[in-house]
């Protein structure tokens, strides 16, 4: 007898989204997280622990094509990274699925529209208890009802923010966020951004969905497990092999992550795939793609009093603003930048970073990154190599100085801003993409591998494009919708 009906590899977005999803079939679900549950602690509120000595950043280590080493900054416990999400959970805008002509060049749009997708963000912004206010951003996508919660409020210095953006002309809208704000502020005063979720202030993927799934007796978790290879018989997976034995079930599910999904598949070659399972295309691996992020500091020599200031996003420019009209990209507020986090992402000495961090407002700055085939996860022995190609970056400096024009309009006399470099995780995704042609993508439109008829990916390997927008509803959305297709599948 097999281990399970259906084995998912993976308890983040993806995986225990489509946990939830299927949950009530009564499928026997086995989850394999290679993490364990993380637990509270004094360093879940320290920023020196997190952003100066990495206290929850895994061991592990990538290469870069030269041979170098570097820290992913990929997190490995239940619930995967959205444990320390900003949990924006923002719908791809309706323009996204179809090919867009960027700066950097045209993206290939998606196998469906978004009104096919459109139901399952609805059950995915209730899942995750999202608060938002829709029609008030220009490019917000139809929707059938508004969002299951209102608006987080603004904090004063970011209430005066929004109404300083309008005099200018520009359309600040609320930010959806997967929080439960009471919650979250009160275990203490701490910011938002990289900070773990250990007492279910963020409705992450643990806290909303794997908690969900684990009600239902048919559902099990095994953490400490290391999935290794996955086993083939034909055309058929059988199981997976892991550093804890061999687990078997008549579905396999990869819900690893876009570099970490990529990499088993690749590993798991034979004689007979000798480039990898799903690889006939040789796409898997490919068109990584990583969101074009700055953070931008807006000060002034009024204080920001904040304590939760990730409320506000911008897309004024989403959709048009480049020189020929092209888009541009997403900003959204940060999670209040401290003075030891700023001090700790830049060297500053301590006052210095105190009297910047005091009077500033935070932004993240986001631009597309566009798919390439020379963008992508290959292996080096045992090791993952990571080749990302930036692409777009024209687009997105751009967008920063849209951006730094607008708030020096709005009374921000000095603006600092600084890149994301390639060891932070800004929305790693692409490397299985979804598509109806085979010799083009890895899995069909729901997710099934084109060469395995058993075997599905449910994660962000899947997103054909990055857009520029946050990707966690969207995963969270082709769970769901992935969920009622086995379900149909097997009643």
């Amino acid at each position: 007898m097999s281990d399970a009906d259906i084995i998912i590899v993976g308890s983040g977005m993806g995986g225990a989204t489509l946990a939830a999803g299927l949950a009530p079939t009564g499928l026997r679900i086995l989850i394999l997280e290679r993490g364990e549950r993380l637990e509270d602690c004094a360093q879940a509120r320290d920023p020196a622990a997190i952003f100066a000595q990495g206290h929850f950043r895994p061991a592990e280590t990538w290469l870069t094509p030269e041979g170098t080493r570097f820290n992913p900054g990929n997190y490995a416990f239940v619930g995967g990274n959205s444990k320390f999400y900003g949990a924006v959970m923002i719908r791809y805008r309706e323009a996204d699925f179809a090919p867009i002509r960027h700066i950097g060049g045209t993206t290939p749009g998606w196998p469906f529209p978004y009104d096919t997708l459109a139901p399952w963000y609805d059950r995915a912004e209730a899942l995750y208890q999202v608060r938002g206010q829709g029609g008030i951003d220009p490019t917000d996508p139809p929707r059938a009802a508004n969002y299951p919660f209102p608006p987080v409020p603004h904090e004063p210095a970011i209430a005066d923010l929004d109404r300083r953006l309008r005099a200018t002309g520009l359309h600040p809208a609320p930010l959806p966020l997967a929080v439960d704000i009471d919650r979250w502020l009160a275990r203490a005063a701490t910011p938002w951004d990289a900070f773990p979720d250990t007492t279910g202030g963020k409705l992450d993927a643990e806290t909303a969905a794997l908690t969900l799934a684990l009600q239902h007796p048919n559902v099990r978790l095994q953490t400490g497990v290391r999935v290794q290879r996955i086993e083939v018989d034909g055309e058929r997976v059988t199981g997976v092999m892991t550093d804890k034995g061999r687990f078997t079930a008549p579905r396999i599910v990869l819900a690893a992550g876009a570099v970490h999904t990529a990499a088993l598949l690749l590993r798991s070659a034979d004689e007979a795939r000798p480039r990898g399972l799903a690889n006939r295309s040789d796409q898997v691996g490919r068109n990584f793609m990583n969101h074009n992020a700055s953070a931008l500091l807006a000060l002034s020599p009024r204080r920001n009093g904040s304590i939760y200031q990730k409320t506000l996003m911008l897309n004024d420019w989403y959709l048009t603003g480049g020189p020929q009209g092209e888009p541009l990209g997403n900003i959204q507020l940060l999670g209040r930048v401290s003075a030891p986090i700023l001090a700790a992402q830049t060297g500053l000495p301590g006052p210095v970073a105190r009297l910047i961090a005091d009077r500033a407002i935070d932004f993240y700055v986001m631009s597309e990154d566009l798919p390439q085939p020379d963008s992508r996860v290959t292996l080096k022995g045992d090791d993952i190599v990571l080749d990302w190609r930036r692409s777009n970056w024209e687009a997105h400096l751009a967008l920063v100085a849209k951006l730094k024009g607008a708030l020096r309009r709005a009374g921000f006399p000095v603006l600092l801003s600084k890149a994301f470099d390639r060891s932070t995780p800004s929305h790693q995704c692409g490397t299985a993409r979804l598509g109806d042609d085979p010799a083009q993508s890895v899995t069909d439109p729901f997710g099934r591998c084109h060469d395995h008829p058993n075997l599905w990916i449910c994660d962000a390997s899947l997103l054909p494009t990055s857009a520029a927008v946050n990707p966690s509803l969207t995963i969270a959305a082709l769970a769901l919708r992935q969920a009622d297709r086995i379900a149909q599948e097997v009643a």
